[in-house]
């Protein structure tokens, strides 16, 4: 079995690209991986993969671990970014098609499974609603009634859990996303800031009464400072924790040891080299891995390492399905993770892309049994969607 090709193929997502790369060998096996990337340069993505296709194709897909090395060391001076992203996705094709070609899992791979399933939340829970009702044909948060309604939803569907942004309903309802695009360069905190995430939080109460644990996403939207400010305005809100992307992990470790919330960080940090500056400085409680951006095998090495300082992780998955399919077989393979991440307000297709869907009952999601991740992608529906450019 030689790899005969790597290709990357766009899916219209609505509001983004899902971005796919398939390997094919030259006995017709296919090996699949998401590499969606929103903030970055999808057709830059794309390029990458081109460019370091040389370096796998004609080799054996089974000598995984060798082939990841060979393109670290292609790219020794340009690590993380866009070119993890593109390595991670050719590690998770070629343990697709090892795995499909051993007929198990993936998570065989690495040990077996240390669970049959993995609690849920509903992620971007309002987000979606008020940036892009209009695509996902639900309703918009044209007031904070139809936040608590969206609370109570949560509820019924069975999440213990869910997560929101800086959303402010309206009858132009916004997400404020000063740290990434549009709003201005300002990322400090203002009274209007902090009451608009204290009226969100009630809303939702409102709605799920205390039956589903909120979870509040700052991204990169404010400063340390900033971060410190609203951790204390949300103290008794009772969040599972307060997400907050850094790159800086003393300023990190600050914000954890001044705040009552737990603090979950990580979604923009790759490989174990990464994380283990914010692990020493104690600057989270919760790790968040990118296991379609670092690779499975490297978001298990991340997994081992905070295990050792007593630190559970959480996948960041926002994508497709076939993400989520690659997540809870991580979930599976790690006795230290928290929760699973699932964007629950997505276009009809999303159903319809995979060959598989998860199965979630009660909150849980039952980790797939392969062979590989358990779902391919249906290209005739990639076809159908393609995204414009």
């Amino acid at each position: 079995m030689k790899v005969a090709q790597l290709e990357t193929l766009f899916c219209d997502a609505g509001w983004r690209p899902w971005i796919f790369l398939k390997a094919t060998t030259d006995d017709g096996a296919l090996g699949w991986a998401e590499i969606t990337d929103s903030h970055g340069s999808p057709r830059g993505l794309a390029g990458i993969v081109e460019d370091l296709a040389p370096h796998v194709v004609g080799r054996d897909p089974r000598a995984v671990e060798r082939i990841v090395w060979d393109l670290f060391r292609a790219t020794r001076q340009s690590p993380g970014s866009v070119i993890q992203k593109a390595i991670g996705g050719i590690e998770n094709a070629l343990l697709d098609l090892k795995g499909k070609a051993l007929g198990v899992p993936v998570y065989e791979l690495f040990g077996g499974p240390t669970r049959d399933d993995v609690d849920v939340y509903w992620s971007h829970c309002g987000t979606t609603r008020a940036r892009a009702w209009e695509v996902t044909n639900t309703e918009k948060l044209a007031s904070y009634e139809d936040v608590a309604k969206l609370g109570a939803e949560v509820v019924e569907r069975g999440f213990p859990a869910f997560k929101t942004n800086i959303v402010v309903p309206g009858d132009e309802p916004q997400v404020l996303m000063p740290g990434f695009h549009g709003d201005g360069l300002d990322r400090n905190p203002s009274p209007e800031l902090e009451e608009a995430l204290v009226l969100l939080l009630d809303a939702f109460a409102e709605g799920t009464q205390g039956q589903a644990e909120p979870i509040v996403d700052l991204n990169f939207n404010l400063t340390a400072e900033g971060v410190l400010r609203i951790a204390r305005t949300l103290e008794d809100h009772d969040l599972m924790w307060l997400e907050v992307d850094a790159f800086d992990p003393v300023s990190l470790a600050a914000v954890r040891n001044g705040s009552a919330i737990p603090i979950c960080s990580g979604e923009n940090l790759y490989t174990n080299r990464g994380f283990r500056p914010f692990f020493e400085a104690g600057a989270m409680d919760v790790a968040s891995v990118d296991v379609i951006w670092n690779g499975f095998h490297q978001a298990k090495k991340i997994a081992d390492l905070a295990e050792t300082f007593e630190v559970n992780c959480a996948p960041h998955n926002y994508y497709s399905h076939l993400a989520t399919f690659i997540s809870a077989q991580w979930c599976a393979a790690n006795p230290n993770v928290r929760i699973l991440e699932l964007d629950d307000d997505a276009l009809p297709r999303r159903e319809e892309l995979p060959t598989a869907v998860p199965q979630i009952a009660g909150g849980k999601l039952t980790v797939p049994a392969g062979p590989g991740w358990g779902a391919d992608v249906n290209e005739d529906v990639l076809r159908e969607h393609p995204w414009q450019t």
